[in-house]
């Protein structure tokens, strides 16, 4: 984790604590607990790290650059996870002396989000993107609890994949990621079910739904990320091309 990083939608991560715990069928074979593990770090708890400097070492950098940096956050962890309460606020403050950084904030939590949002938060961050993790249609209510949040940019990650997710209300989203699982004993994703959420984002689904309102017939960006297999960003072409889109 840290200034480089192989996940293809952000620049870098950071981890302001780590850890976590595993709530759907997405976590079963998680990443994050894979490295820990390795790295001999208890996946259970929830700790606090010693990265808090970096984003403010990278603002510097990317001012100076006059550029802007998306920070995947808590890549091992959940930024909502209650354990980090005592921390949280602080991590805020973090986020609003980097304009610069784009903090990229993940979930499986939605529903804890309003509790945890800062006093100022108002319409959002400007630099802060809220993100909701869907691996299967049990799920999609996750995305009905962060279209209640205001946020600059709300975002998808169907990653892994794990069945198709039919019609998908795209209302208040601006972004979706799609990608299989990676690791071992990875489980498989039909490219079918990638190509599905691609056309309902690019607005030309087959998909029939009563009233579709004008805002989900409008384009929604859409990255490919992976296809299923044992090493993480293999196979990123999706009917012979790459779909490397980010929202405006």
């Amino acid at each position: 984790m840290g200034k480089k990083t192989a996940i293809s939608w952000t620049s870098k991560t950071w981890n302001p604590w780590r850890g976590c715990t595993k709530l759907s069928p997405g976590c079963a074979h998680c990443y994050a607990e894979r490295m820990m593990t390795r790295m001999e770090f208890d996946f259970s708890t929830v700790t606090r790290t010693k990265t808090w400097a970096d984003p403010l070492r990278w603002q510097a950098e990317a001012q100076a650059r006059g550029i802007q940096e998306r920070v995947f956050t808590c890549s091992w962890s959940d930024w909502f996870h209650p354990a980090a309460d005592p921390w949280r606020a602080e991590a805020w403050e973090i986020v609003c002396r980097c304009p610069n950084l784009i903090f990229q904030i993940l979930t499986k939590r939605p529903e804890l989000i309003p509790s945890r949002l800062p006093p100022d938060w108002g319409a959002g961050y400007p630099n802060a993107w809220l993100g909701v993790s869907v691996e299967d249609p049990a799920f999609l209510y996750r995305l009905d609890a962060l279209r209640q949040v205001q946020a600059a940019i709300r975002f998808i990650s169907a990653e892994p994949l794990l069945a198709s997710l039919g019609y998908l209300n795209l209302a208040g989203f601006h972004w979706v990621i799609v990608g299989g699982e990676s690791g071992p004993g990875f489980r498989p994703m039909d490219h079918a079910w990638a190509c599905e959420i691609r056309d309902q984002c690019h607005g030309s689904t087959s998909l029939t739904v009563p009233e579709r309102s004008r805002r989900e017939r409008e384009h929604v960006a859409f990255f490919f990320k992976q296809s299923a297999a044992i090493r993480t960003e293999m196979g990123t072409l999706l009917d012979g091309k790459e779909w490397k889109e980010y929202p405006a």
